[in-house]
């Protein structure tokens, strides 16, 4: 995953991003959108220690933040919204099928996996690399106070924020925000910047689609839900991902194949450098649920200790 560095990079005038290298499991990202006084913050982060240094950077550096109204929880995952009662009074915005997920899992159920992690072998090992920095028993869930479906526009300032559902995709709510003045989208985790990304809920032909829809935005700057700010050349790239992967796995999946059997088998030599390359092993599943949607899907639990067999494996 290409270099970047942690904290507030200014992405347009009065636009930042908050970027947490290196971007994989669980090191998300965040945004800070100013007009005048007013802010809105995109996304919380995985605990309230991480969310509490992001919001003291951003309260230095920039005097609109010392009073955030509005925060947008791009989906439902807990590194992008178990922050969220460190922000006061602000309301916070989600889409209502991200505000129903939310708290899927609970915090103190991370927090239980990592106690137990030392008793689960490879797949406790796994856990504890992936979750182990964080402090998830100290996290009290605040649910969205307000939901939309659809897309709602929103006002900071004179600056007009779009908040866009895109999902059900990488989860069952996801939202992008996009200033179409600043030629900027936040797009929560429709995209992984240098990273293999992840479907929980599909259908990936819809996360194709979420993604065309940025391209036809034709938007300079893209903040990444995970990864450096990058451009629409990385947008593009995540849809071939998704169209070849679909592909090979359909292949796979008619010669009966497991999905772990697939995923070893699929080459993915031309991702070679993208981090998280276990969680192909998920978007393979994901692709089966809809060649056979009576087919029992796989627990979290079977999709966990496959990455972790995955992770495990040679490169």
């Amino acid at each position: 995953m290409t270099d970047y560095r942690k904290g507030l990079d200014e992405v347009g005038d009065g636009v930042w991003a908050y970027l947490q290298p290196d971007g994989s499991w669980g090191w998300s990202n965040a945004g800070l959108v100013t007009g005048g006084e007013q802010s809105l913050l995109v996304d919380t982060l995985f605990d309230l220690r991480l969310t509490a240094a992001m919001l003291a950077e951003m309260r230095h550096k920039v005097p609109a933040a010392r009073r955030i109204g509005t925060v947008v929880n791009t989906h439902a995952n807990g590194d992008h919204c178990w922050g969220n009662e460190l922000v006061g009074d602000a309301e916070i915005v989600s889409s209502r099928a991200c505000a129903e997920e939310m708290g899927e899992p609970a915090p103190h159920v991370l927090s239980e996996m990592v106690a137990a992690a030392p008793s689960m072998g490879k797949l406790g090992e796994y856990v504890s690399r992936i979750f182990g920095p964080f402090h998830f028993d100290e996290v009290t869930l605040r649910l969205p106070t307000s939901t939309f479906d659809g897309e709602l526009e929103l006002r900071v300032g004179d600056r007009r924020v779009q908040l866009i559902e895109v999902g059900p995709a990488h989860t069952r709510g996801d939202v992008i925000v996009v200033l179409p003045d600043d030629s900027v989208v936040f797009t929560g985790d429709i995209l992984f910047a240098g990273g293999h990304p992840i479907v929980w809920a599909g259908p990936v032909g819809n996360w194709v689609r979420a993604l065309d829809r940025i391209l036809a935005m034709d938007v300079d700057t893209v903040v990444p839900g995970h990864g450096p700010v990058t451009d629409e050349a990385a947008v593009a790239e995540l849809a071939d991902y998704f169209r070849y992967l679909t592909e090979e796995a359909r292949v796979r999946f008619e010669a009966g194949l497991s999905p772990l059997e697939a995923a070893r088998d699929i080459d993915l030599s031309r991702y070679r450098d993208w981090g998280e390359g276990e969680r192909v092993v998920v978007n393979v599943a994901a692709v089966y649920r809809e060649l056979d949607p009576s087919a029992p899907a796989p627990s979290v639990i079977e999709l966990f200790s496959d990455m972790a067999e995955l992770a495990g494996e040679p490169g």
